[in-house]
């Protein structure tokens, strides 16, 4: 029988002679013949971050932006959200990527991201893999690959340069498709509105 796990936390830790853990660590308590014991809730999945930086890419999509879309986590919760928004602050640097590490520091209070986790719909650009190694993000996890301009593998991969000071883990192709369809239907639109100006 499973309950919920909640208020007795500190006396069954004492009781039983339990290390205390943290609050959102806390699943459920299973009863067994020794008393309970506690069992760890599981980390989210990649997937989970990744559709909530798709959500960002769609307000992007809808403010006439390039699709793209960030979120940042640490210690498994969302800290930042952002999308592109060049042409909203006619802004070069404005990339989702930049506007959510600005934001993550401001949560974290420091410029060090050590223990943060980026996660955006396509591969970094130079300028913000850049940033990303400056802030030294933990992993950089990305859906859809940048073949002309992506700096995680794809033309370069200024992520993992041996010369500078710091490397971030890659994970590649999360939601794949997901990204890679917002991308392309974004283009078509836009060839489509331009071809029915021309003629």
């Amino acid at each position: 029988m499973r309950k919920k796990f909640s208020g007795q936390v500190r006396f069954l830790c004492s009781h039983r002679g339990l290390r205390p853990v943290k609050r959102h660590q806390l699943c459920v308590g299973r009863a067994t013949g020794h008393g309970y014991t506690l069992k760890m809730l599981e980390p989210l999945p990649d997937e989970y971050f990744m559709r909530e930086a798709l959500r960002q890419a769609q307000k992007a999509y809808a403010a006439d932006e390039v699709p793209v879309g960030t979120v940042i986590a640490r210690e498994g919760k969302i800290i930042a959200r952002a999308y592109n928004q060049v042409e909203l602050l006619k802004d070069a640097t404005a990339h989702a990527e930049m506007l959510a590490l600005t934001q993550a520091e401001a949560a974290v209070g420091d410029w060090r991201l050590t223990d943060c986790d980026l996660y955006v719909t396509k591969e970094p650009c130079a300028m913000c893999a850049g940033a990303l190694v400056h802030t030294r993000i933990r992993r950089v996890i990305f859906g859809c690959a940048d073949s002309s301009g992506g700096a995680a593998g794809s033309m370069m991969n200024l992520l993992q340069m041996p010369t500078l000071n710091h490397r971030c883990e890659i994970t590649s192709g999360v939601l794949h498709r997901e990204c890679t369809a917002i991308l392309q239907d974004f283009f078509r639109t836009r060839r489509d509105e331009r071809g029915s100006t021309i003629s």
